[in-house]
């Protein structure tokens, strides 16, 4: 067994514990807090040299980090994320923001992107966030400067009624429906919806002949069963918590947590076009019985699907953290898609003893040039490497919380029974990417002394500021004041 993973796979079986208890007891009535080693764990000569891009799901910083452990730059910001966060090739760094919008509550809720360059400042700000729609968990920075976005509308319980939703199979007195949007900066606080498909305009049900979009669901794969979970639907329906866009083949694809499924479509169509038979899926994967075909369901509730990029073993695949709630254990699976549509596993990870994995919700993964896969699993804030052999090469334990803990804390557990040093996910860029170019990336500081990089005495005082609040210090005020602010 490997022992990285027996305290977090005791976290885990607190996790799905957790909710079976009643709501009202808090973690640390339920289950204490975790005392783990923060900070570097493994840093090998195996490992893909680059700076990794995090933000810790409950503080207001995102930081870049050297293979070391050792922080290269960070930026601050008033909100907590909401959830990714992207570096782009200016050097600017892309971030989701966390709204706190009481209309729609489901998880990954986010509302605001922010664009902050390589210095702090922030240049450019965009809200989608009302009693109406709400942009949350993921976005897809494109080629032409544009961002995909993911969005929830809302949704009457009638017109979920009238749309084919059994009614008696509704958790909720309402529906948020997911949608994708494509966004043009137009300004340094506004932005242009030039694109955009809706999941409501394709819709197929079986359920009730005098409502809408009934038909033949096993005939019409490419459209979506409002019925077709076979469980009660909650509000959040669809539970979209990922897309990436493929500029080769100018498509989409998205993890839909709601169905266990991905789903491809179709960018190269205009917003008309959407709406209709040309904006259905044209590829599904991850769990058959969804639209009543046969096979085995082989994703549960995943996050993070992707195309591997050029330059990358395994270029044109899909890779999934496949997070397995309802399976028992965590996987990252590697599919491959035929010019047909038909999909295959080529390649999978998980912990020689799978049940000792195992991250059930949030988590992500990405496939690095040199054939390893960096992968976060989430809820335990725990990032790691391993070689296309499952061989952790690097590892590393966010130390960030609320606040920036020491060596030797305990590590609570959020709301939601989750680590609190949680991380959506993560992103390596290698170190001649051009982000790069002309900067000083000279290591600042380590965020928590550790065996393999103790703070020295000269980064101390950088410590110190690590731990500090949004507006405290000099350079908080700076970097997440009035220039963050919604105006």
């Amino acid at each position: 067994m490997n022992t990285r993973w027996i305290g977090l796979s005791l976290l885990a079986a607190l996790s799905t514990m957790a909710a079976e208890r009643q709501p009202h007891r808090s973690p640390e009535e339920s289950f204490g807090e975790t005392k783990r080693q923060l900070g570097l764990i493994k840093h090998t000569d195996k490992a893909f040299p680059g700076y990794t891009l995090f933000a810790p799901k409950h503080f207001t910083k995102t930081y870049l980090m050297d293979n070391n452990g050792m922080i290269v730059n960070e930026w601050e910001s008033q909100y907590e994320p909401g959830q990714s966060v992207y570096l782009l090739e200016n050097g600017n760094m892309l971030r989701c923001c966390l709204t706190k919008n009481k209309a729609f509550i489901g998880g990954g809720e986010g509302g605001r992107l922010e664009e902050y360059d390589w210095d702090g400042n922030l240049v450019w700000e965009y809200w989608l966030s009302d009693d109406q729609n709400l942009m949350h968990h993921d976005i897809a920075p494109m080629p032409n400067g544009n961002i995909l976005a993911m969005v929830v509308e809302h949704k009457s319980m009638e017109e979920a009624v009238q749309a084919g939703f059994d009614k008696n199979a509704l958790k909720d007195s309402k529906l948020f429906p997911d949608y994708i949007v494509e966004i043009q900066k137009t300004g340094p606080k506004s932005g242009k919806i030039v694109w955009q498909w809706h999941v409501w305009d394709h819709l197929i049900q079986d359920f009730d002949k005098t409502k809408d979009n009934y038909g033949d669901v096993a005939a019409n794969p490419g459209k979506i069963d409002p019925n077709g979970s076979g469980r009660r639907a909650k509000a959040f329906w669809n539970h979209f918590n990922s897309i990436d866009y493929n500029a080769e083949l100018d498509r989409i694809v998205i993890s839909c947590r709601g169905n266990s499924e991905i789903w491809i479509i179709d960018h190269g169509i205009s917003t008309e076009e959407a709406r209709g038979t040309k904006g259905d899926l044209l590829y599904r994967w991850g769990n058959p019985s969804t639209h009543r075909q046969d096979g085995k369901q082989t994703l549960f509730q995943q996050h993070d699907s992707q195309w591997i990029p050029a330059g990358c073993p395994g270029a044109g695949n899909i890779l999934v953290f496949n997070n397995g709630l309802g399976r028992g254990h965590t996987s990252v699976d590697e599919l491959a898609i035929s010019k047909k549509g038909e999909t295959k596993m080529v390649w999978s990870y998980t912990d020689p003893d799978p049940k000792t994995f195992f991250s059930q919700e949030i988590s992500g993964a990405q496939r690095l040039p040199n054939g390893n896969t960096l992968i976060c699993a989430g809820v335990h804030g725990t990032l790691f490497e391993v070689t296309p052999k499952g061989e952790t090469v690097w590892e590393y334990v966010n130390p960030v919380t609320s606040r920036v803990l020491k060596q030797g804390e305990t590590v609570p557990l959020d709301h939601r029974y989750h680590a609190q040093n949680a991380v959506f996910k993560i992103h390596r860029y290698p170190a001649n990417h051009p982000a790069f170019k002309g900067r000083n990336m000279k290591p600042n500081y380590t965020l928590v002394e550790n065996l393999e990089n103790p703070v020295s005495p000269e980064r101390r005082a950088d410590r110190e500021h690590a731990d500090m609040k949004p507006g405290e210090g000099k350079r908080g005020g700076d970097r997440g004041g009035k220039k963050g602010a919604r105006k």
